[in-house]
């Protein structure tokens, strides 16, 4: 037995991530490994051949508390970057915990390709049999089937004879017997066995809406993860172990939140317990606190070893975190020839740094600052088919709104604040300048437009209100507003915040450091790509920290460090 296999066998407590939530980006695999002493086996996204977009937003809901739909599509960047990327990591970072590089192909002669090219950077390698929203050919199309899924570890195993990692299949609990395909997987040459993968796929119909949330070519139907599978992944678990007997390790999962769920799913069979969905339930912030939670309950349930001092529900949100509230809309006002200012009834109190997901039913979702309260207003730049969508909304047409998501911004306490906006991070700034002004903080405001437009009022009588405000068009010249500093000086007491594109705050920070603003006064907001606001789909990732839980703004010496890719400009 390798030793890979012995450390996955020994007694004790070992947790692992899981497929597609927390560990998937480069980023958050060595932040797991660095800062979440909890984890053992890091688990990767499902990698492909090519690159594959996945489907579109809305891919994750929540209909009830702590239960998850997902219809992610296997979005993943191919084999060639993500093998980049993990050799890099390899390069650059010594592993404390095993690294479990998940895969997903249509044909064996796919697999074979995946296997071989990520042998030199996994510790062993799952074959994803087990999608249930995979187009035709992928995931549970293959391990619904015991000869099939058979028939394709056989064939990998004897082409991939000189690969080290071991071979695990991620099993489907869509099956009448999962136990049977199980045994079948390892008796044609799997080294272990991973399970279960979402239940479904189910139709997932909002609430509020009485809508389908997810949009796929399922109609709308995605796996479901989280509380309610938890049964049927115990239950799955005693079967595959009474099946394979002793020597064959499992990782084990589905639905576990507690360390007593982690010891029911041992107790049951599994050598290593996976955990997903919860990682939604809770702040990134403490993730490491939460896990260690989770091993010392089930250590102290299984092996009588010490009782832990926190309690792992205790750092469960106790609300529904995707929640989605109709709107109605107010006005919906151009301004300039690709952007709109949309208002809408009611209020979403917000603090710099926030954000929320506005979702019209079976056209999509996006994530938005909100620009202000009174009233509720986001500033909508046309870059797609959703986005024009809203721009295209008239008075009285409904919108959904989910959120609010990311920590509220505290800025420090300084008598000068300059505050620069570029594009539509315009809409970051009225609540940041109302906290500002509100503490005495004198204030100074410079918006860059792509056009010269009539000034709304968005723009003069709100910001205006907070202190010294200039709006300039770039008339050609991208990023014009920037030359309003050029020989400026500012003394210590300033503290400057930008907002916008990523070329364009990059510029504006050389500017500003250049006359004097200190690095530790500085502050960007990094409004990344996020598809689930709570922490599970990863893609928001800053350095180490997920902006949807932190929030957007980050001190310029926290990205010098940790994401000097962010604000490079050359």
């Amino acid at each position: 037995m390798s030793d890979v296999l012995q450390r996955l066998m020994n007694q004790e407590v070992l947790l692992a991530t899981v497929s597609g939530v927390g560990s998937t980006k480069a980023e958050l695999i060595r932040y797991f490994d660095e800062s979440v002493e909890a984890i053992d086996l890091i688990t990767t996204k499902s990698f492909q051949n090519e690159p594959n977009p996945g489907n579109r937003e809305p891919i994750i809901c929540e209909v009830e508390k702590g239960t998850f739909g997902n219809s992610v599509g296997l979005r993943n960047p191919g084999l060639e970057v993500a093998l980049h990327e993990l050799r890099e990591l390899r390069k650059t970072h010594s592993f404390r915990a095993l690294l479990n590089v998940s895969l997903s192909a249509s044909t064996p002669e796919d697999f074979v390709t995946l296997v071989k090219a990520f042998d030199e950077v996994a510790d062993l390698v799952e074959l994803n049999f087990s999608c249930p929203h995979a187009e035709p050919g992928y995931g549970s199309t293959i391990g619904e089937n015991l000869k099939l899924a058979a028939h394709y570890v056989r064939f990998i195993k004897a082409n991939t004879v000189e690969c080290e990692a071991p071979l695990f299949v991620k099993l489907t609990p869509n099956v009448e017997d999962i136990a049977s395909i199980a045994k079948a997987v390892v008796e044609a040459g799997a080294d272990g066995i991973v399970a279960i993968n979402t239940v479904g796929p189910l139709l997932y119909i909002d609430p509020a809406s009485r809508k389908p949330i997810l949009q796929n070519r399922l109609g709308g139907k995605g796996g479901q993860s989280g509380k309610a599978v938890f049964p049927i992944a115990l239950k799955a678990i005693k079967e595959i172990r009474e099946a394979l007997g002793t020597g064959i390790p499992i990782i084990g999962m589905g639905g576990v939140d507690s360390g007593a769920d982690a010891a029911k799913l041992i107790e049951a069979g599994a050598n290593v317990v996976g955990i997903g969905s919860a990682l939604g339930t809770v702040d990134q912030r403490s993730w490491p606190r939460y896990l260690r939670a989770i091993k010392e309950e089930a250590d102290h349930l299984l092996y009588s070893g010490k009782k832990p001092a926190v309690s792992s529900a205790s750092f469960i949100k106790t609300h529904r975190q995707m929640e989605y509230r109709k709107h109605i809309v107010l006005e919906n006002e151009p301004y300039g020839s690709d952007t709109a200012i949309l208002r809408l009834d009611g209020r979403l109190p917000t603090k710099a740094g926030q954000f929320a997901f506005l979702w019209l039913p079976q056209i999509g979702e996006k994530p938005f600052s909100v620009a202000h309260n009174d009233p509720l207003t986001f500033v909508i730049k046309r870059r797609g088919p959703f986005s024009d969508a809203l721009c295209s909304l008239r008075k009285g047409d409904e919108v959904y709104i989910r959120g609010l998501y990311g920590q509220g911004f505290d800025p420090p306490e300084t008598k000068k604040a300059l505050l620069i906006g570029g594009g539509t991070g315009v809409a970051v700034l009225p609540a940041l300048a109302e906290q500002l002004s509100k503490r005495g903080t004198e204030v100074e405001i410079l918006v860059g437009t792509s056009e010269a437009v009539e000034t709304t009022a968005l723009l003069e009588e709100k910001l205006s209100s907070y202190g010294s405000f200039v709006c300039v068009a770039d008339e050609g010249k991208p990023g014009r507003v920037l030359d309003l500093l050029d020989g400026r000086t500012f003394d210590g007491e300033t503290a400057c915040y930008l907002v916008g594109p990523q070329v364009f705050m990059a510029l504006a920070a050389r500017t500003v450091l250049s006359g004097g603003v200190k690095e530790e006064m500085l502050y960007l907001s990094q409004e990344l790509m996020t598809l689930c606001g709570i922490g599970m789909c990863g893609e928001c990732v800053c350095g180490d920290r997920l902006t949807c839980r932190w929030g957007t703004f980050m001190e310029y010496r926290y990205l010098k460090e940790h994401a000097p890719s962010l604000i490079a400009y050359d």
